[in-house]
Order: structure tokens, then sequence, then C-alpha cells
């Protein structure tokens, strides 16, 4: 079984920054991808940033491309989110997913973690 816990979630006023972190425990793969998916009330899961744990491949929604970084930490086995330049709009439930492939898609995820809150304030 395969155990996620992000944490760094918090408040920021607009234009500020925070750094999610996301540690894995468990059964792990010979090649995966590691993904941040956030959901605001109301809304659909919205993907937002994935990256293979092997070669540190990333990949961007849309929404935050030029804004966020993804990065993994192999000998800690963490994946770390950097938001930068934090709007309104991305306030949202922040989850961490394992998948065995790089993708964007929320149902070739297996394994959550619980979510950690961002609240941003205009």
């Amino acid at each position: 079984q395969v155990q996620l816990v992000e944490s760094g979630g918090g408040l920021v006023q607009a234009g500020g920054s925070l750094r999610l972190s996301c540690s894995v425990s468990g059964r792990t793969f010979s090649s995966y991808a590691m993904g941040w998916f956030r959901q605001a009330p109301g809304k659909e899961r919205e993907f937002v940033a994935a990256v293979t744990w092997i070669s540190g491949t990333p990949l961007y929604g849309d929404s935050v491309k030029g804004r966020f970084t993804i990065s993994r930490e192999t000998a800690k086995n963490t994946v770390y989110l950097q938001m930068n330049s934090l709007k309104p709009e991305d306030t949202a439930a922040y989850y961490c997913a394992v998948s065995s492939i790089l993708t964007r898609g929320t149902s070739s995820y297996n394994y959550w973690g619980p979510g950690t809150q961002v609240t941003v304030s205009s």
C-alpha cells in the first residue's frame, strides 16, 4: 500500500508564495509519476502539475504554467510544488497522487493523499 501525506498549505495574500510537500511511503514502483491536483468547492478536480520520479520530467496545467514549479527529492521520497504569484482563484484543496504514467488524467492516478488547503486572499 502507498501512503501520501501533503503539507505546507495555509493562508497567503495574492501575489505571495507557498511550497507544498508530499511525502510518499509504502510500496514504490520501478517507474511512476507524482501529480498535484486541486479542487475548489463546487468545482471538478483540476490537474496542476506532475513529474516523473526517475527523470524529473515535468508537466503543467495551463492555469499554473509559469507560476508553479514541481520538483522531487528522491532521497527523501518527497515531491514539492512551489507556488508563486498566487491568485485568489488558486484557492482550493491540493492533493498529491501517484500514477504509472505522466499524464493530466485524474483517472490514471491510483493513490491519493488527504489534501492540504490553500487559501489566497485578495
